[in-house]
């Protein structure tokens, strides 16, 4: 850390006029332009922009290679994967301005983007949804909803954990074989029955012990 209580890798380019936040690591190669604003304790990787008038929260991972464009916002705990695309002009054309038609990209918290997929501008990805790796997202995505393909389809929905939420009981509730919060369907949304939304993870459930695959086996 600098006297700053960020770091900036020397290789990166922080512009003056962006607000960055405390534990913040910006590494190799990656550019935060002026006014843009980031918050706490997030982690930017490898060749990647954070343009101007973009809101990035607290605890947010961006992977290598992600560009974050005017009219993104990023609330707390959103993952983005390495080489996710994120857009601001539905018709761009190199011969017409449209600065001022930006359309605005929500990532809403604890939202997972995977590798290589891309969200198309004016979405909304809703809280801890998971954006498959490879995916195109045209349309807004719902709560803690799992979307697959091209374009993207939900196809069920995962735990606060990133686990898929499967075998309702007789009252439609799912439980997550990780943390054992419960989840339940009601009218087309997902909410979980232990904790709230806008809550934190408690310290002991916010550090993973186990593999992904060996839940699957269970």
């Amino acid at each position: 850390m600098t006297e700053r209580d960020y770091f900036v890798h020397e290789s990166a380019y922080v512009d003056e006029g962006a607000e960055i936040g405390a534990g913040t690591k910006i590494w190799h190669f990656a550019h935060v332009m002026s006014d843009a604003t980031i918050g706490e304790r997030c982690i930017f990787g490898q060749n990647t922009m954070v343009a101007g008038g973009v809101t990035v929260g607290n605890n947010v991972k961006v992977q290598n290679n992600v560009a974050i464009y005017t009219g993104t916002v990023v609330e707390d705990d959103v993952f983005l994967g390495p080489s996710c695309v994120l857009t601001n002009v539905t018709n761009p054309r190199s011969q017409v301005v449209r600065h001022s038609l930006y359309e605005q990209t929500t990532l809403r918290r604890g939202a997972t983007v995977g590798a290589n997929a891309t969200i198309v501008c004016g979405t909304t990805i809703g809280r801890y949804a998971f954006v498959a790796a490879g995916a195109v997202v045209a349309r807004d995505v719902p709560d803690y909803a799992l979307v697959v393909g091209v374009p993207a389809r939900q196809h069920g929905w995962m735990s606060r954990h990133g686990h898929r939420l499967t075998d309702p009981d007789a009252d439609g509730v799912m439980t997550c074989p990780e943390s054992g919060y419960r989840y339940q369907e009601t009218d087309g949304a997902l909410r979980c029955l232990d904790l709230d939304e806008e809550s934190p993870l408690p310290e002991e459930l916010s550090k993973g012990e186990r593999s992904y695959d060996e839940f699957k086996t269970q």
